[in-house]
């Protein structure tokens, strides 16, 4: 397909991607697949494209004070050792053990997203005084999200919320702490694959400006009059559709 044509989608993905808070890698490594793109060049576009949104994303996020730093910590410092690990084990892994991983990340997100929508901690602290705890979970989670960012493609932010929220953290301020790990992880995990030489100069150059732009106009629909819960609903009923189709390909 067209690079212009795919520039053109991702342009409006990421206006959609951007009102509900999401990076958009857990569609655009499948997307790019079903457009012919190989796996070993749609997860690095995928994760510079996720990369980009969550850099605008998080430097909102830090200027509103939203974003807990030492939480965050310990996640991007083990996140950013992870992902280019997972970059290098792409090579070793078969395109449909990579989709057979994917579909059941979709499922789960879009369960996250069904079930629970916008909703998050009521009526609990948002910080988890223990340090000590705070930095192991930092610590472990980080790297295993870092290395699967660098192995699918994907950021690990619907990963990353629903952690902080079980540990107490309010929805918003759980997606603002979690963009700005994503951001790391994201990056981390392309530069990683810069390293393998799957790459496409001019569908990165093209999509990244597409999703920055997309970015941007999706950040000042953010009033739209449909409810971000339940455009995040149908985006959830989309990714379960992806994993069945994903699912169906493979058996």
């Amino acid at each position: 397909m067209d690079v212009i044509i795919i520039a053109v989608i991702i342009f409006f993905l990421a206006v959609l991607f951007s009102m509900l808070g999401l990076g958009g890698s857990l569609v655009y490594v499948p997307l790019f697949y079903w457009l012919g793109i190989d796996m070993l060049i749609a997860i690095p576009t995928a994760l510079l494209l996720n990369g980009i949104t969550a850099s605008s994303a998080a430097i909102t996020y830090y200027r509103k004070k939203m974003v807990d730093l030492q939480v965050a910590a310990p996640f991007v410092v083990t996140s950013i050792i992870g992902a280019p690990i997972g970059a290098y084990f792409t090579k070793f892994v078969s395109t449909e053990i990579l989709l057979w991983i994917l579909s059941i990340v979709l499922i789960f997100a879009g369960a996250r997203m069904l079930i629970f929508g916008n909703k998050g901690a009521k009526n609990v602290s948002t910080n988890f005084t223990d340090k000590k705890k705070r930095s192991i979970i930092g610590i472990v989670l980080g790297f295993v999200i870092g290395f699967f960012a660098g192995l699918l493609g994907l950021g690990g932010g619907v990963f990353i919320v629903p952690i902080l929220i079980a540990l107490g953290f309010e929805t918003k301020r759980a997606s603002a702490t979690s963009a700005f790990i994503v951001l790391f992880s994201s990056y981390s995990g392309f530069f990683g694959h810069l390293t393998t030489g799957h790459l496409d100069m001019t569908l990165m150059a093209y999509t990244a400006i597409a999703a920055f732009v997309g970015g941007q106009v999706g950040s000042h629909l953010m009033h739209s009059k449909m409810k971000s819960e339940t455009i995040k609903q149908m985006f959830g009923v989309v990714l379960w559709i992806m994993a069945i189709k994903i699912v169906y390909g493979l058996i």
